[in-house]
């Protein structure tokens, strides 16, 4: 596909908007301060983002009961790990090129948090061992360095009506992953729905 107006420059891309308001450019820190540590604690949901550096990039989507992801101190986060496909897709990457961003979501609320900073993974038994009783002791955790920690306005979700139920409906008709499955390889659409979701019911148990 030949893509036209292509914005190839930095000054093509700029000239394209106006300079950011100092709220913008002052929003971003360094450390995690009491609210922001309140907002993570509360959070069910967050994606990972990783790249390997050489121009493959993962988004991954995180989640578990509230206070899943540990705050361990206003520098530092981290990530269980749980059940999922043993790709290990993210964990590659931060093996490759350890730099990451979270973007850390709470139901309901509009706004999000992101942190941008360096991760590693660890197998520490005591660090393992501070996750929520609700879980099972992770395998690994990734603990994520706040170099740039900053606040999401609330636009995306409420040009999206996110939480809006009344807006649901309109959804209705987006395929679920057995649907994508069948039209992609040519699967019996019902058979893997009942493949998925006892998929989904062994690995949460092992939770």
């Amino acid at each position: 596909m030949e893509i036209r107006g292509r914005i190839d420059t930095l000054e093509q891309l700029t000239a394209h908007y106006r300079e950011p308001g100092q709220r913008a450019l002052d929003k971003q820190v360094d450390r995690l301060d009491e609210a922001m540590e309140a907002f993570i604690e509360r959070s069910p949901f967050c994606v990972l983002a990783t790249t390997n550096g050489a121009g493959s990039v993962d988004a991954s989507p995180r989640g578990g009961p509230p206070g899943f992801v540990r705050v361990l101190d206003e520098r530092h986060v981290a990530v269980p790990d749980l059940n999922g496909n043993n790709r290990l897709d993210s964990y590659r990457n931060v093996i490759e090129h350890p730099y990451v961003g979270l973007l850390v979501i709470v139901p309901g609320k509009d706004e999000t948090l992101r942190i941008n900073g360096p991760a590693t993974l660890t197998d520490d038994p005591d660090l393992l061992a501070g996750f929520t009783r609700e879980l099972r002791t992770p395998e690994l955790a990734l603990v994520v360095e706040t170099a740039e920690v900053y606040g999401h306005c609330a636009k995306a979700f409420r040009r999206g009506k996110v939480w809006e139920p009344a807006a649901w409906p309109n959804f209705d008709g987006a395929p679920d992953l057995a649907g994508m499955y069948a039209t992609a390889w040519g699967y019996d659409e019902g058979q893997m729905r009942d493949l998925l979701e006892t998929t989904y019911a062994d690995d949460l148990s092992r939770d």
